[in-house]
């Protein structure tokens, strides 16, 4: 137990915090008996938009961990916040999960199950309300919750891309008829 609380003690800040959802004993057996280890379902987040979440496995309970949250940070995705929310409404359909994500007034606070709020925590999302109406595996619902946020992340970026488009080509319309109308009174 002490080797586990010096690892959270001597372990450098980098910004980033770690919230472990599950942890599992599997044995295997093998011709000289049983072989223990365990797997833990870890999510990883500044704070500031950057979630990300991993499954460390391991013989032992503190490696298991350091791999769940080097694998997290490995694989970090970015989430758009806008006024301590996200942008508009998404659900999602992964596997056996399905989890929807909804944008909620600022006040109203974080509205979520266990496995959803430990992601949209971690991603610095202040304001939001969710629904999981699929299987109870925290697994399966933390994973479909990630894939959401990167799909919200990514129509997101599509939808900003294509206003800036239109925005560039309303003030070249807007640039070619002052130039058609000085060409016309020369």
């Amino acid at each position: 137990m002490n080797g586990d609380l010096r690892f959270y003690k001597d372990r450098p800040t980098d910004g980033f915090e770690e919230k472990i959802v599950q942890v599992n004993r599997v044995s295997k057996k093998t011709k000289g008996g049983n072989k223990i280890g365990f797997s833990v379902l870890t999510v990883v987040g500044n704070k500031k938009g950057k979630v990300g979440v991993g499954l460390g496995k391991g013989p032992e309970i503190s490696s298991a961990i350091k791999k769940g949250v080097l694998l997290g940070k490995k694989h970090l995705i970015e989430v758009p916040i806008i006024n301590g929310t996200i942008p508009f409404e998404y659900t999602i359909k992964l596997g056996a999960a399905k989890v929807m994500l909804k944008p909620a007034p600022r006040g109203s606070g974080v509205i979520a199950g266990g496995a959803v709020r430990s992601v949209v925590a971690l991603a610095g999302i202040e304001n939001i309300s969710s629904k999981v109406m699929g299987t109870k595996n925290q697994a399966s619902n933390v994973y479909a919750t990630i894939e959401a946020l990167r799909l919200l992340t990514e129509r997101y970026n599509k939808d900003n891309r294509t206003r800036k488009t239109k925005a560039k080509l309303m003030k070249l319309s807007s640039l070619t008829k002052i130039t058609k109308r000085r060409k016309k009174r020369l």
